[in-house]
């Protein structure tokens, strides 16, 4: 009996890997949302790493996050380390930087896993507005995998993107805030 037992966990323990292995070896999340301020007026909020923490959801959300900074306060090289209790370890740094367009991260993953994958900020005029969008991609390893069976990691990612996006327009749009270049 303990012998059937152990080959049905086998068996389906194997069904689950071969499962997990079909899916996607990439993955990229984006939410964007339409801000009422200029591109010019946005990019210091992304290309800052000191303005990107007033508006970043994820150090919201955990009150032990410690931050430190290193390089430059914007633009290339720009970097900061977090450690926190719900938002894990790592550090982020800017890679690439064009002057109201785009912002480039390069996301360093520590704890709770080892991961390297890209954030994206790009700022499009649209309609007298700026539809900012936040990406984060990557390569899915096994791990990565094996957790989207279980875990929606696009809708966990990108309701903390729009939290965030709605986070920096509230910020910019804020009445005797920042006014429109």
């Amino acid at each position: 009996m303990l012998l059937k037992i152990l080959i049905a966990l086998a068996v389906l323990l194997a069904g689950f890997c071969i499962y997990a292995a079909t899916r996607p070896n990439t993955f990229r999340y984006t939410r964007s949302l339409a801000i009422d301020a200029t591109p010019e007026t946005l990019f210091p909020y992304i290309n800052d790493v000191h303005k990107f923490q007033e508006w970043n959801p994820f150090v919201k959300d955990d009150p032990n996050n410690r931050i430190t900074y290193s390089g430059p306060d914007a633009g290339l090289a720009a970097a900061c380390d977090w450690s926190g209790g719900k938002s894990g370890e790592g550090s982020m740094t800017i890679v690439e930087s064009n002057p109201a367009e785009l912002v480039r991260y390069r996301m360093d993953f520590r704890k709770p896993f080892a991961a390297t994958h890209t954030a994206e900020f790009t700022l499009k005029p649209e309609n007298g507005k700026t539809v900012v969008s936040w990406s984060l991609s990557g390569d899915n390893n096994f791990i990565g995998k094996a957790m989207s069976v279980f875990i929606d990691c696009d809708k966990m990612c990108g309701d903390q993107f729009l939290k965030g996006l709605a986070n920096l327009k509230a910020l910019v749009e804020k009445p005797g805030g920042h006014p429109r270049p």
